[in-house]
């Protein structure tokens, strides 16, 4: 059955073959949205399947499937392979599960707009290119979909590049594409060096021959200069596609984009792609401590720098942004303590309420005719019932309220934290969730609750298609009970002596990490863990109290006004996101653009090179110009010519003997 893993990837591509070629004849969305539509659908049931199989015959080891061969020279090959294990089985249910759903979304999001076609071709095209980052079975294939969905988001960011949009030195959709690309590139150029050093210590760059290799005695490879440098550089790469820290400054500009991108590429997919990179290498980066001490100290700083962002912003989709940002740091905190399952399960569950929340997000600005600033909108809930509901559901979820799915996911990362980690790391973290169940309540609050503070002239607030709705009741859903998956042990020990499903499910992927890091995979009940768990809860609802005070039974705000006010300078801080994107204007931007203006325009091109072929052209002229006087057009003169040279040759023939 694993043989048949290439439809996976098969149908998104031609789907974007087909509408790319075909779809501007069509001139019926719903056509192209059912095909756009049906081709991710259809790869989710075959990953289904794949995934049933694997539940009824548990795999102990990766199963590579090898398609053709790419690249041959000499003894380096590299095939075009699929791996199919639980981990990629499961990023796989993901991107075609959530990606099925913004598709459908998309059919009622995007009616009516000139590039329609042209929209679901690109969506298809993300599709196929992360699955065969999630699915290669060696660096090189997810290298080339790594690329591949920073290329998609790009051309998705920049969808409507006519448009205005409003970020840090950024006016038009274009040029916040243009800053997602060029900041991605930086980390991508970690991934190739580290793919360098890999293929030249280790002559492969095949995840399961590296893994056996490193399986064979770890600890002979543990804390090598070698490991550290491409696990370092393994990051690097992580750090820019996952928005962690220095690289972090591009996702909230790509909220330029339509919405439903904003929820499959900077909620659900691509931004986890970092995380997947870590957990398919965790043998290896088990072997470098000091690169884990600091992956864990940037997720941890990452979540409480973007958190903090997060309570100031007025954009709707700005606060998504930021939380996002402050999510993954969540998950990179957890890949750096080791705890690999756990950041895997909140991929997972963040797929579902983040992708909901900007669905939800998408389905207000849609019936607010695209207003986003959450200061001019107020009692939406009466005029769209099911957005709200479904936008509390997955606020309760991020927030961290127990049985909705963040909970489960989230507790376990800030225990591991606790307990693998350090007491600081869990503080921060612990400060960061506080933040995250403030700012999401906050959001609600001045969205749906409240006085109405926009214009009644000129919008009219309305609940928007089934088309639109429906894919959000789903997602409300498995944003409830989601969790369930992955109850942690203190918890499911009281129905059920074994680890939680996701677990077991995931043990054979990261059994060799753990026991790189002494982790047995025995559980045992501590009374610690159920205390953090209580006060993890407390700060939620303590949380969800002071935005309501504050924000739905104070209508003029006038609490956070006065300490914003006693503040002044920290609120200035946060409310221009730490400087960090005025640092790169003023260290690395303006200074490169000056040199480039000023030395290598003005000096190198201008008057080097344009000078020597424009002097090379004018001595060309001028020589010709000279040349030319010659041509008289007198027979006279050109006998003298004749005669003339004839001289010279009989002349030089007599004096070379």
């Amino acid at each position: 059955m694993y043989n048949f893993v290439w439809l996976i990837t098969l149908l998104p591509l031609t789907g974007f073959v087909f509408l790319g070629l075909f779809g501007n004849r069509l001139k019926n969305e719903k056509l192209i949205g059912i095909i756009g539509s049906a081709t991710v659908g259809l790869s989710f049931i075959f990953a289904f399947t794949l995934f049933l199989d694997m539940l009824q015959h548990p795999l102990e080891k990766p199963v590579i499937v090898n398609l053709f061969t790419w690249i041959q020279a000499g003894n380096f090959s590299i095939p075009i392979s699929y791996q199919v294990d639980q981990l990629s089985i499961i990023y796989s249910l993901v991107i075609t599960g959530v990606g099925f759903l913004i598709h459908i979304y998309s059919i009622g999001y995007m009616h009516g707009d000139r590039g329609f076609f042209r929209f679901f071709a690109y969506l298809n095209l993300f599709i196929f290119m992360m699955l065969n980052l999630v699915l290669g079975s060696t660096f090189l294939l997810t290298f080339v979909g790594w690329e591949g969905v920073g290329l998609s988001s790009y051309l998705l960011i920049g969808f409507w590049y006519d448009r205005k949009f409003e970020g840090t030195r950024i006016t038009w959709t274009g040029q916040a594409a243009n800053k997602a690309f060029i900041v991605n590139r930086i980390g991508d150029f970690g991934f190739l060096v580290a793919m360098f050093m890999i293929y030249v210590n280790f002559n492969t760059l095949s995840y399961q021959e590296l893994h056996e290799t490193l399986a064979l005695n770890p600890f002979a490879y543990a804390s090598t200069p070698v490991i550290i440098g491409i696990t370092l550089l393994l990051f690097m790469a992580a750090t820019g596609k996952s928005a962690q820290l220095p690289l972090a400054v591009w996702l909230p500009d790509a909220m330029a984009g339509p919405t439903p991108v904003s929820a499959l590429i900077h909620a659900a997919t691509m931004v986890t792609a970092g995380v997947f990179l870590l957990a398919r290498n965790s043998l290896l980066f088990s072997l470098a401590p000091t690169t884990m001490l600091v992956i864990a100290v940037i997720g941890t700083l990452t979540a409480f720098f973007a958190a903090t962002i997060g309570t100031v912003q007025n954009g709707i989709k700005k606060v998504l942004a930021y939380s996002t940002v402050s999510q993954l740091g969540f998950m990179f905190a957890a890949l750096g303590v080791g705890a690999y399952t756990a950041a895997v399960f909140h991929v997972m569950t963040h797929a579902f309420f983040k992708g909901l929340l900007f669905l939800a997000a998408g389905s207000v600005m849609h019936g607010m005719h695209n207003e986003e600033n959450i200061k001019k909108m107020g009692g939406l809930k009466k005029y769209m019932p099911s957005t709200y509901k479904t936008f509390y559901v997955a606020t309760l979820a991020i927030s961290g309220i127990p049985l909705f799915s963040g909970f489960f996911s989230k507790d376990e990362i800030m225990w591991q934290s606790f307990h693998e980690g350090s007491v600081l790391i869990w503080a921060i973290l612990a400060m960061s969730a506080l933040m995250t169940a403030f700012y999401m309540f906050r959001l609600v609050n001045l969205v749906f609750e409240g006085k109405e503070r926009f214009d009644h002239k000129h919008i009219h607030p309305h609940e928007s298609p089934k088309t639109m709705t429906v894919p959000l009741i789903v997602l409300a859903v498995l944003s409830a009970f989601g969790g369930f998956l992955g109850i942690p042990y203190a918890l499911g020990f009281w129905f059920s002596h074994h680890p939680n499903f996701l677990d077991n499910f995931l043990h054979p992927i990261f059994k060799d990490a753990n026991m790189v890091l002494g982790r047995s995979g025995l559980h045992h009940l501590a009374a610690a863990e159920y205390i953090l768990m209580a006060v993890s809860v407390g700060i939620a609802l303590f949380s969800i109290w002071v935005a309501y005070r504050w924000y739905k039974k104070d209508q003029n705000w006038t609490s956070p006004r006065k300490i914003a006010d006693s503040i002044k300078p920290v609120h200035k801080v946060l409310w221009n996101k730490y400087y960090l994107d005025e640092i790169y204007y003023s260290v690395i931007i303006d200074p490169l653009l000056t040199t480039a203006r000023s030395l290598l325009w003005k000096v190198v091109d201008v008057k080097i090179i344009d000078g020597l072929v424009n002097g090379l052209a004018k001595i060309t002229i001028e020589f010709g110009e000279k040349i030319r006087k010659i041509q008289t057009g007198f027979a006279q003169t050109y006998a003298v010519y004749m005669l003339a040279g004839a001289v010279v040759l009989i002349t030089w023939i007599i004096f070379s003997f």
